[in-house]
């Protein structure tokens, strides 16, 4: 199939298709989305071009964009400080003992695991890549199983406030991982202070034009008086697609920079509850739909193959981490008994901008000839934390009293009505 439009018809008509019965058998519609992709994927189905899915940058840095806008969209000072230390200490401490169990336990083991094709040059590369990877949280299973059983108490809050929150430390973790891996990666050149000092500058660029497209935003609403929705989304595709490309064009963080703008956004502008409003109602389902699918059309599955060992190990090393660092938050902030031992098992699951953080990766020259690893072992664990995600959420809800233990939603359902 060589037609673009048509093969847009049905990479969009699929991914429907798949998360519609995803969510029937009580999954994330993102896990319906990535499985569409592998089914559609080139090397699998032979549907669709391998040029079509080598050629879809554009959709993955739009979709980014959009993505780290909406995360920047939940840095509200206000929110913030109504969270709490206890949700601000878990969520400092369980993104980053993620972040070191999952690079220091690859760093020890790639050399023993032997990864066929791998070059040693990159097994710390890798490591430092993979860490920063293992950061994020997808809070989609969490609170599909607390509005599907009505759950609230402590622990539910405690994950949502976590969730909301630990994808700002992925993006950050990312941006300075990937300036690490790309100064062990350089031969010769700068020194180590000049390197330090260059990535140091990226991601204060990438703050800076962040700011400065968030406050064009506002200055242009202001001065227009626009404030229909169709005028915000068209305004607010605009300067994310400028800001991205303004920040490429001067080798600042990208994804820095959106979220930057995003948190001024949420911030600073009158009409912040109705730009995310909109947003969520009329694009986000789109970009997911798109994003997601042509995320599992990336996954060579030859690499998998050879990655199946990895893809566990990450995702014990990550819910090692996770788990440690939840409860040492939460003992440190003084939390009760139960979001201490129960509110790291909502945190599990994985997904969402951690698959694109990976594309970004594949779509670096630097990081040609093992990127394909790293995509492998993320989608792979990805798909196995949205399956298991949903059960460990209602385990960790259950266990800590927040639904019943012996009620289903429909005798829920019958026993209210």
């Amino acid at each position: 199939m060589t037609n673009p439009l048509l093969i847009l018809g049905v990479l969009l008509f699929v991914g429907y298709v798949f998360g519609e019965v995803a969510e029937k058998v009580r999954l994330p519609k993102v896990t319906g989305y990535i499985l569409a992709g592998i089914c559609l994927n080139p090397r699998w189905l032979h549907l669709i071009s391998e040029r079509f899915a080598e050629h879809t940058g554009i959709v993955t840095d739009v979709s980014l964009a959009f993505i780290t806008f909406e995360v920047g969209g939940s840095l509200v000072y206000s929110r913030i400080r109504k969270l709490g230390r206890v949700i601000v200490a878990i969520t400092v401490l369980e993104a980053e003992c993620a972040l070191l169990f999952v690079g220091a336990g690859f760093a020890l083991l790639l050399p023993v695991m032997g990864v066929a094709g791998l070059p040693a040059a990159a097994w710390l590369p890798l490591a430092i890549l993979l860490g920063t990877l293992a950061s994020p949280t997808d809070p989609t299973a969490t609170l599909a199983v607390a509005h599907e059983y009505k759950a609230k108490g402590q622990v539910a809050s405690t994950i949502m406030g976590v969730a909301a929150l630990d994808d700002v430390f992925g993006i950050v973790n990312y941006s300075v991982g990937v300036a690490v891996a790309l100064l062990l990666l350089r031969a010769g050149g700068a020194g180590l202070a000049g390197s330090l000092g260059a990535a140091g500058l990226e991601i204060v660029g990438g703050i800076g034009v962040g700011a400065a497209f968030g406050f064009a935003f506002i200055a242009i609403t202001r001065l227009t008086g626009r404030e229909s929705e169709g005028d915000l989304i068209v305004l607010v595709f605009a300067l994310l697609g400028l800001c991205f490309g303004v920040a490429r064009a001067l080798g600042v963080d990208e994804l820095l920079g959106t979220m930057t703008m995003g948190a001024v956004v949420a911030n600073f502008c009158p009409l912040e509850k109705t730009v995310f409003r909109i947003l969520a109602r009329y694009t986000e389902e789109l970009i997911f739909v798109f994003f997601f699918t042509l995320s599992g059309m990336h996954l060579d599955f030859s690499v998998l193959s050879r990655s199946l060992g990895l893809v566990a190990l990450f995702v014990a090393l990550r819910a090692a981490g996770k788990l440690f660092g939840a409860f040492a938050g939460a003992s440190l902030a003084s939390a009760p008994r139960k979001v201490k031992h129960y509110a790291a098992l909502g945190l599990i699951p994985q997904g969402g901008i951690v698959i694109g953080l990976a594309l970004l990766v594949k779509a670096n020259p630097a990081f040609a000839g093992w990127s394909d690893v790293l995509v492998g072992v993320v989608i792979g664990a990805t798909v196995l934390h949205e399956l298991i995600g949903p059960i460990l959420s209602r385990a960790a809800l259950k266990m800590a009293g927040e639904i019943s233990p012996h009620q289903s939603p429909h005798e829920q359902r019958r026993a209210e009505s």
